[in-house]
């Protein structure tokens, strides 16, 4: 059986102020016409299997309720990185159905052509079903983007769907993802993936041995905050990906974006003539280029600027350059050092 597992406990802290600990990103209605990025994900999810499993954290588990019910959760007691998210979730389907398929989906992300991505994901999943593979989705670039990992794809055997992978790459400088553009051999890593929950657990007895084992402890009904708390914080690319074999690719071009920072918001809700994307209550005179937001009646108006994120958000005001809109968590920094955790 298949499962669409949505990786949902980040805290999405360049996206402060709309994002909070305990209503991180993936709960707020930034995707088109006011729809939560988790419930987008969701339906993804139903597009290519049978049952959806969400992992979240704990804290965040009565809201994550409120956006989806009826969806199973899972809660990690505490964060520690996708490793551990995606143990536990393939764990506790192995424990079910040791047939279990894992289709893993980031529950932050934009996809303008669902079913696209359920077309590319079908003979991902057909070939973990058939040889074992670990099947990622690759975005064919648009852009010489430095903000997102990449895939450098072999070539394709004749007939296949699929390309091997080479290797990840990390987020490159501008020069380097120009000539990662220009050659056609690299995709924009999505961090989606498909895989059984036995390829899983094997890769990390191999790698990552004490996660694999706290979370075979917990699905058995072991002490969760005990077994998780001393594990590693690392991701599932670092742990297995970048070391693993037999991993295959498609390529995939589906209006794909990953709304990592507020920068990304153009992708979501679209830009009007002067560049401008604006949600809310506006005035915006003179200028091209800017992401303005009010998530109540607040009025933002701005004059002659361009090039701007300006948010106002639960009692909170973000101004910051959009090219440095990366660094939004140094405020997020300097409101905790400060004792100003009530707005965070």
């Amino acid at each position: 059986m298949r499962y669409a597992v949505i990786l949902a406990g980040g805290s999405g802290t360049r996206l402060w102020p709309a994002s909070r600990r305990a209503r991180p990103k993936q709960l707020l209605a930034l995707g088109p016409g006011g729809e939560s990025l988790l419930a987008g994900a969701v339906r993804r999810g139903r597009l290519v299997a049978e049952h959806v499993l969400i992992v979240t954290a704990e804290e965040q588990v009565g809201a994550t309720r409120e956006i989806v019910p009826g969806i199973e959760l899972l809660a990690e007691p505490v964060g520690r990185n996708t490793a551990a998210a995606i143990a536990l979730a393939a764990a506790t389907l192995a424990a079910r159905d040791p047939a279990a398929v894992l289709v893993v989906l980031p529950a932050d992300q934009h996809v303008a052509d669902e079913p696209g991505l359920g077309r590319a994901l079908a003979p991902l999943c057909e070939a973990a079903e058939t040889h074992g593979t670990i099947g990622l989705v690759g975005i064919t670039p648009t852009r010489a983007e430095t903000g997102f990992g990449y895939l450098e794809l072999g070539e394709a055997s004749a007939g296949a769907t699929t390309r091997p992978v080479i290797r990840f790459v990390e987020k490159p400088d501008v020069v380097t993802a120009q000539t990662y553009l220009a050659s056609g051999r690299y995709l924009w890593n999505a961090g989606m993936f498909v895989a059984t929950a036995r390829r899983l657990l094997a890769e990390l007895d191999a790698r990552l041995p004490a996660t694999a084992a706290a979370a075979r402890a917990i699905a058995a009904g072991g002490a969760a905050t005990a077994l998780y708390e001393p594990l590693a914080k690392i991701s599932i690319d670092h742990a297995v990906m970048e070391k693993a074999d037999n991993v295959v690719a498609v390529a995939a071009s589906v209006g794909w974006d990953d709304v990592g920072s507020w920068a990304a918001l153009p992708a979501v809700h679209g830009a009007d003539e002067h560049r401008n994307t604006v949600v809310g209550e506006h005035v915006v005179l003179g200028g091209t280029g800017n992401i303005v937001m009010s998530d109540d009646d607040t009025v933002i108006a701005t004059v002659g600027l361009s090039d701007l994120v300006v948010i106002k958000s639960g009692g909170a005001i973000l101004v910051i350059r959009k090219d440095a809109a990366q660094d939004v968590r140094l405020a997020v920094d300097a409101l905790a050092a400060r004792g100003l955790g009530r707005l965070l």
